[in-house]
């Protein structure tokens, strides 16, 4: 599985560490960056990446992680949320299908974020689960407004 990285300069040495971990996991990884202030840039750099399918999955890291859910979620095919604890890290994949996690330098330590991360990777959405006519509507609606 291919991962995307990507955050403003608030989370540089966070994102290190994280990126570092997730190669330990046995994940390839490439980073699009950290040196821009303006973090909605790299965001949607990284989400039409993973919504190309260039990556399998991004995780994107800001001093909240709201600023970057919000940017990425701006881009059509892009399915960010934004995890402040291992079961809503569990959950963006497992109910909601999320090609990306977000989160927030500044507010989750870093211990957390790498189970989070871990936890996240190693779910899988379920196509034909509880969750899918959920998840369906959502991108429905996303291509009936893409205008």
């Amino acid at each position: 599985m291919k991962i995307v990285f990507g955050c403003d300069p608030n989370a540089k040495e966070f994102k290190y560490i994280l990126m570092d971990y997730v190669k330990e996991l046995g994940y390839e990884v490439e980073d699009l960056g950290s040196d821009d202030p303006i973090y909605a840039n790299i965001a949607i750099e990284v989400a039409k990446a993973v919504a190309e399918k260039k990556y399998d999955r991004g995780i994107l890291l800001c001093g909240t992680g709201i600023g970057v859910s919000i940017a990425a979620n701006k881009v059509k095919g892009a399915y960010a949320a934004c995890v402040h604890d291992v079961y809503q890290a569990q959950r963006a994949e497992l109910s909601n299908n999320a090609n990306i996690i977000t989160m927030g330098a500044q507010v989750v330590g870093i211990e957390l974020a790498k189970v989070m991360v871990k936890e996240y990777l190693s779910c899988t959405f379920d196509p034909n689960g509880r969750s899918a006519a959920k998840v369906q509507r959502i991108i429905g609606f996303e291509n009936l407004n893409e205008e």
